[in-house]
This record gives C-alpha cells, sequence and structure tokens, in this order.
C-alpha cells in the first residue's frame, strides 16, 4: 500500500517540480513543448503496450473497447466543461491565458493526474513492482503541464504561494488515488481490472489527442511527429525490458 502511494507521489511531483522550475527558470516554449511531444509518444506506448494489450490477452476485445470508449467519453465530457471555463489551458506552454482560468486549470490538472495515479496503484495489483512505463510516462507528461500552467498562473495574477500550494496538493491527490487504487482494487476481479485498465487508456488517449499534441505541435511545429515517435519507440524498448 505504501508502495503504491509511494509511486503515484513521484508521478504526481512532476507537476510540483514543473512548478518550481517556472518560478525559478525561463524555460523556452518550444523546450516545453518538445518535452510535452516526447511524453505524449511514452503516454501513447503505454496505453497500448500496457493497458490495452494486456486487457484483451485478460478479457477478451469486447470488454477492452467498451472501457476504452466510456473512458473517452467521459473524459471528453468532462474536459468539454473545463474547456469552456479556462481548463483546456492547463496544457498550453505559451503564456497568456484566459483571465479567470485558475481554478478550471486546477481541476483539470485534477482530471489527468487522479486516474493516472489510480491507475499506478492498480498495476501493482497483479504485479510485484510498479510499471516503470507507466510511472515515466505520466511524469514525463505531467512537468510540462506544472510548467506551463505555473507560467500562466503567475500571469493571471496568483501568488507564488498559492500556486506551490495548489501543485503540492495535486501532489497529495496523486498518492492517495494512486493508495485507495490499490486498497479498493485488492479484490477485484481480472474482468473488472482490465475494464478499468482499459477506461483508464481511453481517457489518457482523450486527453493526449485533445490537449497535448496540439500545444506542442503549436509550439515546436513539425518537429512534434518526430519527437513523439522517439517517445513511442522508447516506451517499446522499456516494455522489452521490462
Amino acid at each position: 500500500m505504501q508502495q503504491a502511494a509511494f509511486w503515484g507521489g513521484i508521478a504526481g511531483s512532476a507537476v510540483l517540480l514543473g512548478c518550481f522550475t517556472a518560478l525559478v527558470f525561463r524555460i523556452p516554449q518550444k523546450w516545453t513543448a518538445w518535452i510535452m511531444a516526447y511524453g505524449t509518444g511514452i503516454l501513447i506506448g503505454a496505453v497500448s503496450f500496457e493497458l490495452l494489450i494486456e486487457a484483451v490477452e485478460q478479457s477478451g476485445l469486447m470488454v477492452t473497447a467498451t472501457g476504452f470508449i466510456v473512458g473517452a467519453a467521459i473524459f471528453t465530457v468532462i474536459n468539454s466543461i473545463l474547456s469552456k471555463k479556462g481548463g483546456h489551458e492547463r496544457k498550453k506552454s505559451g503564456e497568456k491565458k484566459t483571465k479567470g482560468a485558475g481554478m478550471a486549470i486546477y481541476f483539470g490538472t485534477l482530471l489527468d493526474a487522479i486516474p493516472e495515479s489510480v491507475l499506478i496503484g492498480a498495476s501493482l495489483i497483479d504485479h510485484s513492482k510498479v510499471s516503470w512505463l507507466l510511472v515515466i510516462a505520466i511524469f514525463l507528461s505531467n512537468f510540462p503541464e506544472g510548467l506551463s500552467s505555473s507560467i500562466g498562473l503567475l500571469k493571471e495574477g496568483f501568488s507564488r504561494r498559492k500556486i506551490i500550494v495548489m501543485w503540492i496538493s495535486v501532489f497529495f491527490i496523486s498518492a492517495l488515488a494512486a493508495f485507495l487504487g490499490f486498497v479498493f482494487l485488492q479484490n477485484a476481479t481480472v474482468a473488472s481490472l482490465s475494464l478499468i485498465g482499459a477506461f483508464a487508456g481511453g481517457a489518457i488517449m482523450a486527453m493526449v489527442a485533445s490537449t497535448m499534441l496540439p500545444e506542442a505541435h503549436k509550439d515546436a511545429g513539425a518537429a512534434v511527429g518526430f519527437i513523439t515517435s522517439l517517445g513511442l519507440l522508447s516506451s517499446l524498448i522499456l516494455t522489452h525490458y521490462s
């Protein structure tokens, strides 16, 4: 249980690390976009190699497809609601943010972090060790989110102290979500775990397609395609040697 909370916190700490980086250094937008693109490739690989293939092998295509579609649909609906209030800007590597979007950005970040952390906790149930691929993928996707969101919140007038407190809360919520994912899913059936994994995979893919890739391409151009491909290849290598 403690291991689940630890790894959930490690993945969630990337948002906080991105926040501190934004407060101390001025990172070029293109660099942030490159990190986001690489993280996107790893996330796509994690969904494909860790979640969907395993779910199909354990519970069949119908269960996997159902969970995947429902996860993508629910994420899209919630993300659409938050986007109307400015939550879509949590992934932006630019500095201009919609006025009043601060809390929407915060809740949008939680929308990304909680399912990912629950998945980390659940991954420890069937395996004696954590999925490095999932942790690395989530960490690399969270860092630019914390970085760019913090820049935007500063522009909106949030104090440094308030921004740090917000992202510290995301860190603890991520650890708690991973812990609860492990505790409450210990006795779940294989089909239920496969459904949850596919559900999370659908939500992650919807998030990648609607937020990460468009914003990375906007700031880094055509290079994003190659960098994302390198991230996917890294996922394959990590899967092969894990």
